[in-house]
């Protein structure tokens, strides 16, 4: 992939989108901890977009995600109505671009600038944790109260595991996961088993983002939103789904450039003030604490197994892997501790 031009698939999407409207200038702004690629478009006159650039997954589900979050950013409540970063349309519809060639299948969507104000530090204070468990409840009843005026969504967590299973039943497959397939089998039953000793409603399903890290999102001087970029894993789900990285954001240990995925996050103190907070506006359930070690388990299953080698550059992925199988998924089993959280929710 090193020697595909994506600079030149990026300016050959914008001359498809706008052709009167020449390029100065394209630079890469891409994280440096993942594949992603993400660039800047300076065009005339002192302008510019943000251009995405994807070449993993399916683009039918690249097209799908991407119109569903067009719409929830212009059907969003206040005070949410400019939080999440527009695509541009061309005609009526959204624009998306696609190269294909022998190399890659790569799609490019454009998107409008979004305001940053204040960026969250490291290590969050009581008072941030408080006010964004309120802001989280506020926004995800907002989407909650938007979601029959968004467009369908195919992707489900079963199409996503049952995906894993295709995968590891291929030569490529069975060789990245290679002693640890029965693993990867027995943890997606005990999934699906778990999901249905405490099943959560799916008219309950809204758009969740899933990658809160703190460098996705920024808030104001009263920390409150103010605005969302990145939408790498958004899915239509259900909001616990968000639970597993709010409490990252929460913990003690803070944003770290060297990081683990470890299930503990859930058990601290500060992410029971965030839930205290956020119950006291958007109640939560039984169900909804009780299903957060399978948000975790599926979170490990999918985004750190199935398609870690996507998203985390091959350093990272490999040390990932390597940890999910000995110390994310055993741990599980005893590593979350609900009662006490539904103790104290008094639930």
């Amino acid at each position: 992939m090193q020697q595909i031009d994506f600079l030149s698939i990026v300016t050959d999407a914008w001359k498809a989108y706008d052709s009167s409207r020449p390029i100065k200038a394209v630079s890469d702004i891409s994280a440096m901890v993942s594949t992603n690629h993400v660039y800047k478009v300076d065009l005339e006159f002192k302008s510019f977009v943000i251009a995405k650039l994807s070449y993993f997954g399916r683009y039918e589900h690249f097209v799908e995600d991407h119109s569903i979050i067009n719409v929830l950013a212009n059907n969003l409540p206040a005070p949410f109505e400019n939080f999440l970063a527009r695509s541009l349309i061309k005609a009526n519809e959204l624009f998306v671009y696609r190269h294909q060639d022998r190399e890659v299948d790569a799609w490019v969507v454009f998107y409008r600038p979004i305001k940053i104000e204040e960026m969250l530090p490291r290590r969050l204070e009581k008072s941030h944790i408080q006010s964004l468990g309120r802001q989280f409840a506020l926004f995800h009843h907002g989407c909650r109260q938007v979601k029959n005026t968004l467009p369908p969504s195919s992707k489900t967590l079963k199409t996503d595991l049952d995906h894993l299973l295709e995968i590891i039943k291929t030569d490529v497959g069975k060789y990245e996961h290679r002693g640890n397939i029965d693993t990867i089998k027995s943890h997606i039953e005990t999934f699906h088993e778990e999901m249905a000793k405490w099943p959560l409603n799916d008219a309950e399903k809204i758009p969740v983002f899933v990658d809160w890290n703190i460098g996705n999102f920024s808030i104001d001087k009263k920390n409150r939103l103010f605005s969302r970029w990145d939408y790498d894993w958004f899915r239509m789900s259900y909001r616990i789904m968000d639970f597993y990285f709010l409490s990252r954001i929460c913990s003690d240990v803070g944003d770290r450039t060297v990081f683990s995925y470890n299930i503990g996050t859930f058990n601290e103190d500060r992410f029971l003030l965030f839930l205290k907070s956020y119950h006291e506006v958007y109640p939560l359930t039984e169900a909804d604490i009780r299903q957060l070690k399978e948000v975790y388990r599926f979170f490990i299953l999918n985004y750190v197994i199935k398609d870690g080698r996507y998203f985390f550059h091959e350093v990272y992925a490999t040390k990932l892997q390597q940890e999910a199988y000995m110390q994310y998924l055993p741990s599980i089993q005893n590593g979350f501790k609900p009662e006490r959280i539904l103790r104290e929710l008094g639930i």
